[in-house]
């Protein structure tokens, strides 16, 4: 592992007046976006089905029983870690690859990792679908499917690395190898659906929209097992990222092995879209929304867009499952309708403006 750049100006070591507003900045930014996630998280385990107060959620969690426990707040906990590595995903990606446009759904990563899992449960028989109010897929080997689902997923990575490394293809054209990618994939759902039951068909298409209603205390252990490290040498590597985002000829001056960490970074994104898919279905642009809604706000100083995307990616996606399970509520809808709806238009706008400029 490459050892990250911490080479600080003189502006930094001694405080100046411009380098504490600069860095207060962000920091209240960030702190901000950790109270607003606080609410929606409180909210969330008070809204539902069944309306509770805040005490009533407090003497379910502390007793561990009731829906607060038992529901609800692994849902609201497993939503705040998959949104905030999708997030810090995409952020990377953005970076190593040179688009704004790049996150592991844009790139065919989750539509991959989709057809993987699927395939694992329709065709090794890692686990039941039903189609029922509790549940559309009941999963009885989820480390079966999770292999599976990173396997596919790294298939499209690896065809990603070798159009950006060897054909050094354009970064815009980077979007649309994910796009044919992403079709290739679905095409191969496709396929699964056509040798699956009619039971299967209808719970497959609803998996793949995303939702959080299957999550339990097991899948949150595991999606932070795997998430935390991760997030760590994303973390640690901030100041390579920076490195890189001034350039490759400067990276490569100031001792960053540019291959190495492109490597790496796409893999370990490769990894949580995987996980994030096998277990929740695909949910789409919240790697998009929430670097650019960072990045608009604090510039794009890698230091704090990785932490801030974080945030604000738990932020979108513990909002946009409270929203999908009030909106018409009873009936709940799957996360990654909201996501879609909100993530599509920025798409859009970021695509158009790139070919403005």
């Amino acid at each position: 592992m490459t050892k990250p750049l911490h080479r600080e100006d003189n502006a930094e070591k001694k405080h100046t007046p411009d380098y504490t507003k600069y860095v207060s900045k962000k920091v209240i930014f960030i702190t901000v976006c950790v109270a607003t996630l606080a609410l929606i998280a409180v909210a969330a385990l008070c809204i539902g089905s069944a309306n509770l107060s805040i005490p009533e959620v407090l003497n379910q969690i502390f007793s561990q029983s009731g829906i607060a426990w038992s529901i609800r707040l692994p849902r609201v906990l497993v939503a705040i870690v998959a949104g905030a590595m999708l997030a810090v995903a995409g952020a990377v990606m953005q970076c190593l690859l040179k688009n704004p446009l790049s996150e592991p759904y844009t790139l065919g990563l989750s539509q991959a990792a989709a057809f993987g899992a699927a395939f694992a449960i329709v065709v090794l028989g890692a686990g039941s679908m039903y189609s029922n109010a509790k549940d559309a897929v009941i999963v009885s080997n989820q480390y079966t499917v999770t292999i599976c689902a990173f396997c596919f997923c790294l298939i499209s990575t690896a065809v990603i690395l070798a159009l950006t490394r060897f054909t050094k293809v354009a970064p815009e054209s980077i979007v649309l190898a994910g796009v044919v990618l992403g079709s290739i994939f679905a095409a191969g759902l496709t396929a699964v659906q056509y040798f699956a039951s009619d039971v299967q068909i209808a719970s497959i298409i609803y998996w793949t929209f995303g939702d959080l209603s299957r999550i339990t205390w097991d899948s949150l252990i595991l999606v932070g097992a795997v998430s935390i490290p991760v997030f760590v040498y994303f973390f640690y590597n901030r100041w390579n990222y920076n490195a890189i985002d001034a350039g490759v000829d400067t990276a490569n001056s100031l001792g960053v092995n540019v291959s190495r960490h492109v490597i790496v970074g796409m893999v370990f994104a490769s990894v949580i879209a995987a996980l994030i898919v096998s277990l929740m279905g695909i949910i789409g642009f919240v790697g998009l929304l929430a670097p650019h809604m960072v990045r608009r706000v604090i510039g794009s100083d890698n230091r704090f867009v990785i932490p801030a995307s974080a945030v604000v990616g738990a932020l979108i996606l513990v909002f946009s499952d409270t929203l999908a399970r009030t909106i018409i509520s009873p009936l709940v809808l799957p996360v990654g309708v909201i996501t879609a709806f909100m993530g599509g238009p920025l798409f859009l706008y970021v695509l158009i403006r790139g070919y403005r400029k």
